[in-house]
Order: structure tokens, then sequence, then C-alpha cells
């Protein structure tokens, strides 16, 4: 690991310098953090409240970081994970199974006064919100945020192939939801 990130790790490891490098991690990567998050949330208010969540257990975490991967892998693995815990335990406190999550999901996204989306893209969203959650999360990292797949098997800890299958499993149903509705 090189460059700026490397001194962002260093500098918030360093108790002198952690505030201000904590501040600098925040303003660099909290928009994408963001946009990745909302795709699994679907709303804007539960996206800033992981996003705050993942940002605290980076605060909390960061003396831990190993530098086997990079800064931003461990941030995504980090958001993805509080992420799927805020989407469990909505499905705990409402006793949801996967297709009331779907719908929970796709109400969010439909109630949420900060969606800006046409027709179209609320029938890809709605299509996305059908798959399974492992397929939808690997389908939004490499659609939407252009992940590699070394990168998502990072993140996620899973392996390509087993990534490139749900992918293509994800775009072949998003497909067929999209020709089936009209």
């Amino acid at each position: 690991m090189q460059g700026p990130d490397k001194n962002i790790i260093s500098d918030l490891k360093d108790k002198n310098k952690r505030d201000l490098a904590f501040h600098q991690l925040v303003s660099t990567y909290q928009e994408r953090l963001y946009w990745h998050i909302r795709k699994i949330v679907m709303n804007h208010e539960d996206a800033d409240d992981v996003l705050q969540n993942t940002f605290l257990k980076v605060w909390r975490s960061i003396d831990n970081f190993r530098e086997e991967s990079s800064l931003f892998t461990w941030l995504y693995r980090i958001a993805t994970n509080e992420s799927i815990t805020f989407i469990n335990s909505k499905k705990k406190k409402n006793f949801m199974q996967m297709n009331d999550v779907s719908e929970f999901l796709m109400d969010n996204l439909t109630s949420d006064p900060y969606f800006e989306g046409n027709e179209i893209q609320l029938k890809l969203q709605q299509a996305i919100l059908r798959l399974p959650e492992k397929q939808r999360i690997v389908f939004n990292m490499k659609y939407f945020d252009d992940l590699k797949y070394d990168e998502m098997s990072e993140i996620l800890d899973t392996s390509v192939g087993a990534l490139k299958a749900s992918y293509h499993h994800a775009a072949k149903k998003i497909e067929d939801y999209l020709k089936n509705t009209d």
C-alpha cells in the first residue's frame, strides 16, 4: 500500500494526528461508501446511520487494521457488513421473511424523498431488490461501483468464480424481470 492511504493509516495510528487523519479519511471515502451503503439499505436516513456506524467501527478498530488489503477494501468490507447487519436487525425486529425484506427495501426506496430516479430506474431497482441478498450486493458492486472481481473477493471474502456466477445469475434474473414486466 502506498500514497495517501498509507499516510492516512499511519496518521490514524498516531494518537497526535488521529483526529485530523480521521477527518481526511471521512472526506476521502464518505461519498463512495454512502452510495455503496445506500444501494444496500435503499434509504437516505438509513444509509446515513449505517455510514456513521461504519466510520465509528473504523475509528474503534484502526489499530487492528493489519494492512493486508487496501484501505478502500477494508472500508468497503466494514460498510458492507454494517449494511447487512442493519438489514438483518430490521428483519428480526419485524419478523420478516426474505420476500418481506425485498418489499421493505422497496417501500424504503419509494418512500425516500431523496430518490430522484425515473420509472426505468425504479423498475431496475425493483428487479435488483428481488435478488437474494448476496447476488444483490455483488450486482451493485460490479454494475454500479464498477469494482473488479478481485476487489470484491477481498471485500466479501468469496472466490472470484463464485462472484462471477452470482453476478451472472443476478444479471439474468434482472433481465428476465425487466422483460416480463411492462
